[in-house]
């Protein structure tokens, strides 16, 4: 019965969000359907129809009891889980883990922290994770706002693309993305990015985050590193946030973490990229 309501949980999850890795400014993720942010990217008409979904690229899975480990395989994930996805090596392992105890995470690399894709709660450094992601959040928010000073606020895309569906006529969505891409905010942004590789590059998805301010995006990243865009509990509930705006985001982050708060110590959690 759990396998059954976490299959369609997550199926649900994986169709109501097909758009994951483009945007309707450029290549970052954003909120939109997948005919407007395929149409953008490429330079075309962009389809007129576009809706408030939430951006999925990964997933964290609570592993039913009864599921045996050596389910938790990449070509296994559609046969047990109902979605088409990869393991995702997004977790660390505790410093003080044994040798012999390597053989309870789920595809482990080598290298200190032990990077792998989940395990038992008791098993990964979670309060590690969490710390890492707000330290590398503050040094990436320096170079943000290096990067836009002088620039006025601009408005998040979520928001341009709620005033085009409350009203197609008055907002196209091909006005959308222009005036979304001609803030010169956003510009800086994408200046940066096209002349930046690697880590150095800014999430233009994240930019409502950034505007919120250093100590706000820190806690955001913190937060976002443990249950990534969606959670699927243990009885296969389905925790995720209404659209890409900052505001729902937050809201999911609060209820996702006060569920990973009363984890069981062996609770197995999965990390799925989709």
């Amino acid at each position: 019965m759990a396998k059954n309501r976490t299959n369609r949980v997550i199926n649900q999850t994986t169709r109501s969000n097909p758009s994951t890795s483009t945007s309707p400014a450029t290549s970052t993720s954003s909120t939109s359907t997948t005919q407007a942010t395929n149409a953008s990217s490429n330079g075309a008409t962009p389809a007129r129809k576009a809706e408030l979904v939430p951006t999925v690229t990964t997933m964290i899975v609570c592993v039913p009891a009864e599921l045996p480990a050596e389910a938790l395989v990449s070509r296994q994930l559609d046969k047990h889980f109902g979605v088409c996805g990869t393991l995702a090596p997004r977790f660390w392992a505790t410093p003080s883990i044994w040798v012999w105890q390597r053989s309870q995470l789920v595809d482990p690399r080598k290298g200190q922290p032990v990077y792998c894709a989940g395990g038992p709660a008791r098993l990964l450094d979670l309060a590690g994770m969490r710390h890492a992601a707000a330290v590398g959040a503050g040094v990436r928010y320096q170079v943000w706002s290096r990067v836009v000073q002088g620039t006025r606020p601009a408005m998040p895309w979520p928001q341009l693309l709620l005033q085009h569906i409350a009203d197609p006529a008055k907002l196209s969505l091909e006005d959308a993305i222009v005036r979304y891409n001609d803030q010169p905010r956003v510009i800086a942004m994408r200046m940066h990015n096209a002349v930046t590789y690697g880590a150095g590059r800014l999430n233009l998805r994240e930019l409502e985050m950034f505007q919120a301010g250093p100590m706000a995006y820190q806690h955001y990243s913190a937060s976002t590193a443990l249950t990534a865009d969606t959670l699927i509990t243990a009885d296969g509930t389905r925790l995720a946030p209404a659209s890409d705006a900052f505001a729902h985001r937050v809201t999911y982050l609060e209820q996702a973490n006060r569920y990973l708060a009363d984890l069981d110590e062996d609770q197995r959690l999965l990390a799925v990229a989709l």
